[in-house]
């Protein structure tokens, strides 16, 4: 599979003539980022280390803040991380539209500094000190063109309030985020990605995260919430994600005792991510899902009926990749209908 992944990656890296492009070098929350050129879309998200920035003043007559860097390449684009700033710099050029802060010290948003342009297309502030408290009501709510905003590794303990309705990817693994209010995802009908994990969310029910699918746009297809002390998963917690096609809920702490088992049983979804957990059983999945990920659980049984509950010529599993490997639980220990369920599965780990 790395393979496969580094492939695509130079082949798309070695044409100019591409119009996409896959950004791999950073982590922007476990996600890779695509590029694309046909917008203008920078392709390079920092020059550390890569031009001397004397050069780009040199070559360069437009107004650049002197924390930053502003290359002819991507006029719209500022760099400002890695420079231990403790705040966003002022004077900002109202072109920017691509703005780079991660890897330095800041810890608030002000509404000031950021209403000097509303042309804003990407916020990355990963690996900062953001506190929630320390974000202004309406710093954000202003960028009406904005679609991503990255705030990975921070310190904020809540979802920030005031996102611009045409966000679609929202990225804030690693906070330390322990709530979700009930209006901190209103009118984002737009969102297609949303990255939660390795924060302290506790429950997907009516109890700490106020109904969450209630509170989610269903246009969301990505939903990350892998590394949260969750109690448990109820059987309404994700039936207002119309268009949720990958879950991913690994090192959660999820027993079956405590998890519906219709919870995932949804026909939208794709992948299912339930790795790392204290699984006895396995779940009833939807016949269309195609991967599923079980290892390092505490399974002890094969049930063809949570992937099947009947099969006949035209009822059958989609599955393509399961993973039991780490449980316990041997090939031998198959029933011997599991293949006339599981008929087109490409690899099982075992």
């Amino acid at each position: 599979m790395a393979v496969q992944f580094c492939a695509v990656w130079v082949l798309l890296c070695g044409f100019d003539t591409a119009w996409a492009l896959l950004v791999t070098d950073m982590d922007y929350g476990g996600i890779p980022l695509w590029i694309n050129r046909l917008l203008g879309e920078p392709s390079v998200l920092s020059l550390q280390g890569r031009i001397d920035p004397a050069w780009f003043r040199a070559n360069n007559d437009q107004v650049c803040p002197e924390q930053c860097d502003c290359p002819i390449q991507w006029p719209t684009s500022l760099y400002c991380d890695n420079r231990g700033l403790e705040n966003i710099p002022k004077g900002l050029p109202q072109r920017t539209q691509y703005l780079f802060l991660q890897g330095n010290n800041i810890s608030s948003l002000s509404y000031s500094i950021l209403a000097n342009f509303t042309g804003l297309r990407w916020l990355i502030i990963d690996n900062n000190q953001l506190e929630s408290n320390k974000l202004e009501v309406g710093s954000l709510q202003s960028q009406t063109q904005l679609r991503y905003f990255f705030a990975n590794r921070n310190n904020l303990t809540s979802v920030p309030g005031g996102l611009p309705a045409g966000l679609k990817q929202l990225r804030l693994a690693n906070n330390q985020i322990t709530s979700i209010s009930p209006g901190a995802f209103q009118n984002l009908q737009n969102l297609t990605l949303l990255l939660l994990q390795g924060n302290r969310l506790q429950t997907i029910a009516e109890g700490d995260l106020k109904a969450v699918p209630r509170h989610l746009p269903p246009s969301v297809q990505q939903l990350y919430l892998s590394n949260n002390p969750f109690s448990g998963v109820d059987e309404g917690s994700f039936e207002g994600f119309l268009n949720l096609k990958y879950l991913r809920l690994s090192h959660c702490g999820l027993q079956s005792s405590t998890v519906h088992p219709q919870a995932f049983n949804h026909s939208s979804l794709v992948e299912l991510d339930l790795s790392y957990n204290k699984l006895t059983t396995i779940p009833t999945v939807p016949r269309t899902l195609q991967y599923l990920y079980l290892e390092a659980n505490k399974i002890q049984e094969f049930n063809v009926t949570s992937f099947c509950r009947e099969v006949g010529p035209l009822s059958y599993s989609r599955m393509k990749i399961l993973r039991l490997d780490g449980n316990e639980l041997t090939y031998h220990q198959l029933p011997p209908d599991w293949v006339h369920c599981l008929r087109v599965l490409q690899r099982i780990y075992i």
